[in-house]
């Protein structure tokens, strides 16, 4: 009667396990990078939710001519971001007296209290609900007012008044 495993059989298993880990490794990793390499204004939303949890808020800020972005939760950094947005983007409110107003970005102030020079300034409050602001980039504007629909991609500023003035038409008669 044998007892134990032979040498054979033990590395067998070591070498089936190693190829087990190489693979999972990999993959992990290629998922990284594609959620990396995939983040834009569309998914932005969603991929800051991630960070969100019992947290009271959370901020992308992209520095200089928005070659750096970071994301802050809570004030502290969590997150160096790819290049989220080109240096022209620009952040508008609607307000019901002046309609489409620009939004210049807010101040920001480093550890050492220098203030930075921020090209982008973005505000996620609890349960996904954002700055009410639209934000034209690199030829679209997404709508990120509302906070229980997915986000709404116009392909002019032109294009996503008419939509508001049709919604308020609806909403009046």
């Amino acid at each position: 009667m044998k007892k134990g495993f032979s040498l054979i059989e033990l590395l067998i298993v070591i070498v089936i396990i190693g190829v087990v880990y190489t693979l999972v490794i990999t993959k992990l990793h290629t998922v990284n990078n594609q959620e990396a390499e995939q983040l834009t204004l569309q998914t932005l939303k969603s991929y800051v939710a991630k960070f969100l949890g019992e947290a009271n808020g959370a901020q992308v800020l992209c520095f200089e001519d928005c070659e750096r972005c970071e994301l802050y939760v809570d004030g502290v950094k969590r997150a160096d971001l790819p290049k989220l947005v080109s240096k022209d983007v620009r952040i508008y409110r609607y307000d019901q007296t002046f309609g489409m107003q620009e939004v210049i970005p807010e101040l920001f102030f480093d550890k050492e209290g220098l203030e930075e020079e921020l090209c982008f300034s973005f505000k996620f409050f609890k349960e996904g609900v954002t700055q009410q602001y639209y934000i034209e980039d690199d030829g679209k504007v997404y709508d990120y007012t509302d906070p229980f629909s997915d986000l709404k991609v116009y392909e002019t500023l032109e294009d996503l008044q008419d939509a508001k003035e049709k919604t308020k038409q609806e909403v009046m008669q």
